[in-house]
């Protein structure tokens, strides 16, 4: 298990680089995140999204515990801040993915691709054995990006709260086994 005083890791793939967030990141974060068809698609992305929260967003993934918790900006060269995959304790116990991606990024398979290298991350340096995963049933979209990365789906589905929709939708549950 990795200490909670070491530096997050920065992983390189062909198009990205993902690392630790940084202050300088939040206006780009607050702008791309604050599109209701980004936050519906999460359990805890407010729409609107306050311009001031995601400075304090940034400063809790900082100072997150490293043996509990991940936490990588997704930057690419030339662009900088695209989006963020994350690994956090699970409401069900083990350890869960999340992410998200800004609009001019979709269709690019550049989130198949974080999350693919998080995930080996994951499981060759972080010692996770297996993560969990979960995708609103009416985001299919998500469901692609888990299965190219290796997850199966459980076959269950269960009732998630989204803030920005304001009620639960179904989740269709998944595990990635390292």
């Amino acid at each position: 298990m990795i200490a909670s005083t070491l530096s997050p890791p920065v992983l390189s793939t062909p198009r990205l680089t993902l690392r630790a967030p940084r202050a300088t990141d939040a206006p780009r974060l607050a702008a791309l995140v604050d599109d209701i068809d980004i936050a519906r698609m999460t359990t805890g992305i407010p729409h609107p999204y306050p311009a001031d929260a995601a400075e304090g967003f940034i400063e809790r993934r900082v100072g997150a515990d490293r043996g509990r918790e991940a936490f990588f900006a997704l930057d690419i060269p030339g662009e900088g801040f695209a989006g963020a995959v994350g690994f956090d304790p699970s409401p069900v116990g083990g350890t869960e993915i999340g992410y998200w991606l800004g609009r001019p990024y979709w269709g690019r398979g550049l989130m198949t691709e974080a999350v693919s290298t998080a995930l080996a991350w994951a499981g060759d340096v972080w010692g996770r054995r297996y993560i969990l995963a979960g995708h609103f049933a009416d985001n299919p979209a998500s469901g692609r990006v888990l299965v190219k990365a290796g997850f199966l789906y459980t076959g269950e589905v269960v009732p998630r709260f989204s803030v920005a929709r304001g009620e639960d939708a179904p989740t269709r549950m998944m595990v990635w086994l390292a």
